[in-house]
């Protein structure tokens, strides 16, 4: 009778999942960049891209992680395996060899900011203008703002209008100060910093749209296995079809949102 017992004991713990079986966690990037992801009064990390991110790993069977770390580190722990998951990603060649990508997950217009200063000494109409003028743009290192700001990176005159900026922040103060004269940023993002630093009437968008590409999530090659980017757009289709990736994009961009698109108008 005690060997049966025993017999059953022995059978019970092999047929017991591990921990590791049962766990399933992606490391998540995150920043202060509302209204995409940020930390709340109670600690919790959320926003559009947060809140997403975390309902289509759920989906999944897995739980997000998420990770604090400027874009330019994230781009490199990303290549390096140590970062499973960088959301609000321009696909383009460079960045296809160490990254997996999902399917479009957000649209959003990148806009050329300037200030006063500048809008009195430009007329400008698009963003190649910029070539061959005085015109001090501020970039951020790491940073694609989409097909035609790349396209324009490859003129070598352009190189004479770019400032290197780590933080964005930092290049808003930067530019109210008249250090350099224009930013590009995302819309949404544009309206809750400029918003918070009292710079609104200030720093206003040019009217030139430097991109309206759609981003899309990238996964590390050296950690996601293209089964997994399968489920992940399986689940994220599936809440586009549901009205679920609806209601959180309406909870935190206010700009009017276009049917027709995965973001605003």
């Amino acid at each position: 009778m005690a060997s049966v017992r025993y017999l059953l004991t022995i059978l019970a713990i092999v047929s017991m999942p591990t921990l590791d079986a049962q766990a399933c966690e992606k490391t998540v990037r995150w920043y202060d960049d509302a209204p995409y992801s940020y930390r709340a009064p109670n600690g919790e990390v959320v926003g559009f891209d947060a809140d997403l991110m975390r309902a289509i790993l759920q989906r999944t069977g897995c739980r997000a992680v998420f990770v604090n770390m400027p874009w330019a580190r994230a781009l490199i722990e990303l290549e390096a395996g140590r970062l499973d998951l960088l959301s609000g990603t321009f696909r383009n060649a460079d960045r296809e060899s160490y990254a997996y990508f999902s399917i479009p997950a957000l649209q959003s217009r990148n806009v050329l900011y300037w200030g006063p200063k500048a809008r009195s000494q430009y007329r400008l109409s698009k963003l190649d203008e910029l070539v061959g003028t005085q015109f001090q743009l501020g970039v951020q290192i790491g940073v694609s703002y989409g097909d035609n700001f790349d396209t324009l990176k490859a003129n070598p005159l352009f190189r004479n209008n770019q400032v290197p900026v780590t933080l964005r922040r930092n290049a808003w103060k930067m530019m109210a100060l008249g250090r350099i004269d224009g930013m590009i940023a995302d819309e949404a993002s544009a309206e809750v910093e400029l918003r918070q630093l009292g710079l609104e009437g200030v720093l206003k968008p040019s009217g030139i749209i430097a991109s309206s590409n759609t981003s899309m999530v990238a996964f590390s090659k050296r950690s996601i296995t293209p089964q997994f980017v399968e489920s992940f757009n399986q689940a994220l289709q599936a809440m586009i079809d549901s009205g679920e990736y609806r209601r959180i994009r309406e909870r935190y961009l206010r700009c009017p949102p276009d049917s027709k698109v995965l973001g605003c108008s």
